[in-house]
């Protein structure tokens, strides 16, 4: 008999790891979450809720089952939500911008339809007392104020005299160097403001027209999502595995953003660990929740915690997972100069199986859905990867740019984490 080649006694060694990683399906999960049809998983055209379903649906081909004291995966709460699901538009006079591409509209502004003579601000605003007196005299009720990052920042540190006239004027646009980043609102400004970027603003415009249609939902209904796999030993104690589903909706009929590394790839990696956990139980019961409404303030994981679907002093650590889709200057553990002894834990894993590097910690940080669960004394992590594309809260976070550098080995290192947690 001919010895068997080393080789081949390291893959099997190795076989089991590399089985329980699927890299297809995770593209699957970043395509569809991505996908059109889910509009950016907001508000708008319901697809928040789609995601929903489809994590549902996801969660019951996996073989996870609602929890014991529940008939449904849905746990439903309520909030209000403005939103942008019809007409968008910024021009010039010789340009037409393009919404996600050229300008974002501000996540509070209303519905409005005007055309403007513009004013431009810039910081020798500050410097001539001759100048300030002109402008504090002008009346800006029909008029766009223009101005670049620089002069918000003076803004907000001079008197209030200034701020409180740009609030006067019938719109504003800030012009950004690098990048426009969106965010949500539970209401609605007087009027409306947008964010340009600078070069795609033509400084010798004197005017400028836009049409906005926004729609305030007040009481919009959206769920978390939740799933369990029972404890070989330990059941009434739990493991939690949390992700945010939802993400920033639409900008206008035309353009969403799609949310991948935001969080579609935190979603992704829940799936991978409920499907290994799945088929290799652990002593204590493990409880899966994908979260909505984390984009417009932690609303669904602070529901949970307010109403809690299992005792939280049963919970005996919980890990959350959002921008999963990087790792090329490691990861990042919130809250792991807060649980020292489960970051010693963590770390010497880490060190064992070079997963990645470095692996940093933090302090505490209200920065997702690990937060309210932390400040009621739950043991909580908040892992996120660094380095790689800077593509964030907005329409360039795609599925087919999001490198997923170090998923595997993220996943990895939660599996053994998660196991001597529990043995």
């Amino acid at each position: 008999m001919k010895p068997f080649p080393f080789f081949w006694l390291v893959l099997i060694a190795f076989m089991p790891s590399l089985q329980a990683q699927d890299m297809e399906k995770v593209h699957r999960y970043l395509d569809t979450l991505c996908s059109n049809g889910l509009h950016g998983r907001g508000a708008s055209f319901d697809g928040q809720k789609k995601a929903a379903l489809y994590l549902s649906d996801r969660f019951r081909e996996i073989g996870l089952t609602p929890l014991p004291s529940s008939d449904s995966y849905f746990q439903k709460f309520h909030y209000d939500i403005n939103t942008f699901p019809g007409k968008l538009s910024l021009r010039t006079a010789q340009s037409v911008l393009i919404p996600g591409i050229d300008f974002i509209v501000e996540p509070g502004s209303p519905s409005d339809n005007k055309k403007l003579k513009i004013m431009v601000l810039d910081s020798l605003l500050f410097c001539s007392e001759k100048r300030q007196k002109k402008f504090l005299s002008t009346n800006l009720r029909k008029k766009a104020l223009i101005y670049d990052e620089t002069f918000a920042k003076l803004l907000k540190t001079t008197s209030d005299q200034f701020f409180l006239k740009t609030k006067e004027a019938a719109c504003i646009v800030e012009l950004k160097e690098k990048k426009l980043t969106m965010g949500l609102a539970s209401s609605q400004n007087a009027k409306p403001s947008f964010q340009v970027l600078k070069q795609k603003f033509d400084a010798t415009t004197k005017t400028l027209s836009y049409e906005i249609e926004a729609a305030l939902l007040k009481n919009y209904e959206a769920e978390n999502v939740i799933g369990f796999v029972k404890g070989t030993s330990v059941p009434d104690s739990f493991i939690f595995i949390t992700a945010h589903y939802d993400h920033l909706g639409n900008l206008g009929a035309a353009q969403y953003f799609p949310g991948a590394n935001d969080n579609g790839s935190g979603i992704s990696m829940l799936l991978e660990l409920a499907r290994f956990f799945k088929e290799n139980p652990s002593r204590y019961s493990i409880i899966f929740i994908a979260f909505g409404a984390e984009e417009a303030g932690l609303i669904g994981s602070n529901y949970f915690t307010e109403n809690p679907l299992v005792a939280l002093s049963k919970i005996r650590f919980l890990i959350n997972l959002d921008l999963m889709g990087t790792g090329d200057e490691g990861m990042m553990v919130v809250n792991g100069s807060v649980f020292s002894a489960e970051f010693e834990l963590l770390n010497n894993i880490n060190t064992k199986t070079m997963s990645v590097s470095p692996l940093k910690k933090r302090g505490k940080a209200a920065n997702s859905d690990h937060f309210y669960f932390s400040e009621k004394g739950v043991p909580s992590f908040f892992f996120y990867t660094l380095g790689g594309i800077t593509a964030y809260h907005d329409v360039h976070d795609i599925p087919q740019t999001l490198p997923l550098t170090k998923f595997r080995e993220v996943f990895g290192l939660i599996k053994e984490f998660m196991k001597e947690l529990t043995d």
